[in-house]
């Protein structure tokens, strides 16, 4: 921890988690939600209250900020990003965040559903936190520490550097991004304006991750057209799409290939939404894997699924929509090794047991790794995400921040005149 200083990191969490800023897969706008926005002006705006002059929020909703160099000699300029949105996957919002002081171990009962129960038998993660001030929901919505904590975390750093002028460090970057969750989070990011060496996101779990490898993720739409008739005349006439959809599904395998059966390097085929009507429907699927070929043959055998489903059905016929959405920054990362050994060495020097992992999932820094800017992931807290179980400890977001100061002053160190 940073001796001698009064973080500001839980009134900010707490502060932000109670904007509804879910991102919005079906809206065409970018932010897809205007939540977000409200956020981003709120930083934005809180930095500048900071007295941080160099701030832009930008029309498509992303906060730039820069806090200058205190030494004066050539050091690596290290961008910091967060996300401000929360998933669609369970409600953001009305969110009441509750703060449980001096956690002993005893079952968290979450009081606006009590159903919702946060244990230590089933989440072992809470055995390491006794002594910890625990934040969740009340049990109806998410808490959005993904990425709220992440946020959070970055606008105290900001606070620290600013109220302690003395410390020695480069320049540094600051990033927020919308619709993360999405999978666009990065799609109008002007590195160039960016301006940074390499970076970090703050999108991480528990205490003394540190993530270089994430999945390769693909999103297929399928579009499936039957043939609709008056159904008080349609023998051997009508070809209904949402029964071929159906088929489709119960052909998808069971045993494997799906978030429920895999864990570790495992890959899965992910149907997400059903919508339409008898007469045409889409379904649409997430693909992932951690290599571009094991994503190719999961396509590969949705497709022939998908034939197989249609040649049932004579007269029907499909369209095929493919997104690439991100892809494994581990590649990149190979090529720049100091940006993980630098987090690494910050971790270890205050003390923490480093779980360098790979994500089954993706960050904003699988696509900036791709684009240019390596950048890893460091732990921000945030447990049982996307979930009405959320929460985070006070604790471990405080260490991130102990991290990223401790990252900036070895890289000062080490950076001779």
């Amino acid at each position: 921890m940073l001796k001698e200083y009064a973080h500001t990191i839980e009134q900010r969490f707490l502060r932000y988690v109670q904007l509804d800023t879910q991102s919005d897969p079906a809206a065409d706008s970018f932010p897809s939600t205007q939540g977000q926005r409200q956020l981003a002006a709120l930083l934005a705006q809180e930095l500048r209250d900071m007295g941080i002059s160099d701030v832009e929020l930008d029309e498509w909703g992303y906060v730039y900020a820069t806090i200058e160099a205190t030494v004066n000699k050539p050091l690596p300029v290290i961008c910091f990003c967060a996300h401000v949105d929360t998933a669609p996957d369970c409600s953001g919002a009305g969110v009441r965040p509750m703060v449980h002081r001096n956690y002993q171990g005893q079952d968290i009962v979450l009081p606006d559903d009590p159903s919702q129960i946060i244990s230590e038998r089933e989440h072992p993660y809470l055995k390491e936190k006794h002594g910890h001030d625990i934040v969740t929901a009340s049990g109806t919505t998410l808490l959005g520490a993904d990425d709220k904590a992440g946020v959070a975390i970055i606008m105290d750093l900001a606070h620290y550097l600013v109220t302690h002028p003395e410390f020695p460090h480069g320049k540094v970057r600051i990033l927020f991004t919308p619709d993360e969750e999405i999978g666009k989070g990065t799609q109008h990011v002007d590195l160039k304006k960016l301006g940074a060496d390499f970076g970090y996101t703050l999108d991480g779990g528990d205490l003394g991750s540190l993530e270089d490898e994430s999945f390769c993720a693909d999103e297929i739409n399928v579009v499936i057209s039957g043939v609709i008739v008056h159904p008080g005349y349609a023998k051997n006439k009508m070809v209904n799409a949402l029964k071929i959809a159906a088929t489709l599904l119960q052909s998808l395998p069971t045993a494997t290939l799906s978030p429920e059966t895999t864990s570790g390097r495992e890959g899965f085929i992910h149907p997400i939404s059903v919508n339409g009507l008898a007469e045409s429907c889409s379904l649409h699927f997430l693909l992932r894997d951690f290599t571009v070929d094991g994503l190719h043959e999961k396509e590969a055998l949705l497709r022939n699924l998908t034939q197989l489903a249609i040649d049932r059905y004579p007269g029907a016929r499909y369209e095929w929509i493919k997104k690439e959405q991100y892809r494994n920054m581990k590649a990149v990362l190979d090529r720049h090794p100091q940006v993980v050994a630098l987090a690494k060495e910050a971790m270890e020097g205050l003390g923490l047991m480093v779980k360098q992992e790979s994500i089954r999932g993706g960050t904003d820094g699988s696509r900036l790794s791709v684009m240019g800017l390596p950048c890893a992931n460091i732990f921000a807290g945030q447990q049982l995400v996307h979930s009405r179980r959320e929460f985070v400890s006070v604790q471990d977001m405080q260490m991130a921040v102990a991290v990223l100061v401790k990252l900036l002053g070895i890289c000062e160190q080490r950076t001779k005149l």
